[in-house]
């Protein structure tokens, strides 16, 4: 497990642009991984988790009940897998329909704090990621704005891989100035979700707060009868 290395990462990356690591949060990407690596990480300090497929995650959430981790839901939310994410999970960053917003308040359990959530925008405009297109993210907002279940906190993005540096950071940027845009319309937003373990260094100089690294700090996956829950139609 290379918990240090990543957090080394991300001292340097928030130094060389002025900004304190401390505001920047790592959620260690545990999906497909077992339990016991979930664990490992929190001995070491790790609080903060993120997960992708519902069944798998349910399933570690129980069995680590007893420890203080925060879960994340980063994956897909399929509208028959509302209830559990709303009873189970911290925060979701993958909302990019209102009706999905709307079942997830409806379904978060009135003795839970409303849920922290991200408006997924599809930042590149690749036909093959999820999330509102830019300038869709204002009218999701003020969907989600309305619902007593839910807490709106900032914007996520997973954009198209870039070959250089620039070109890894202009997504990014885009996306902090949409958060910034909701900011000044009234809108009480300080999250962005952005940045993994290829280019964290990219979205921790435009901003990130949330940094969702799996790979560098677990290691390769292995494809699991789990990983097709995803794919699954909402």
């Amino acid at each position: 497990m290379n918990l240090g290395a990543v957090r080394a990462r991300i001292e340097r990356a928030a130094r060389s642009c002025g900004r304190d690591a401390s505001t920047i949060v790592l959620l260690a990407v545990s999906k497909t991984f077992p339990a016991s690596c979930v664990e490992e990480a929190h001995r070491a300090g790790q609080r903060a988790f993120g997960e992708s497929y519902v069944q798998e995650a349910v399933r570690k959430i129980t069995a680590l009940a007893g420890l203080p981790l925060e879960w994340h839901f980063i994956g897909p939310v399929q509208s028959n897998k509302t209830r559990a994410i709303a009873e189970h999970f911290h925060w979701v960053h993958s909302i990019e329909r209102a009706k999905v917003a709307a079942r997830l308040s409806a379904a978060r359990p009135p003795h839970l704090p409303p849920l922290n959530v991200c408006i997924q925008v599809n930042v590149s405009g690749e036909a093959s990621k999820r999330g509102v297109a830019p300038g869709g993210e204002r009218a999701l907002a003020e969907a989600i704005a309305g619902l007593p279940g839910l807490r709106l906190r900032g914007l996520m993005a997973i954009p198209e891989p870039g070959a250089d540096p620039g070109a890894r950071r202009a997504p990014y940027g885009r996306l902090r100035e949409m958060r910034d845009a909701l900011a000044a319309s009234g809108y009480a937003l300080d999250t962005l979700s952005m940045g993994m373990s290829d280019d964290l260094e990219a979205a921790v100089a435009e901003g990130a707060t949330i940094v969702r690294v799996g790979t560098a700090i677990f290691g390769s996956r292995e494809r699991t009868a789990s990983n097709h829950e995803a794919a699954q139609p909402s």
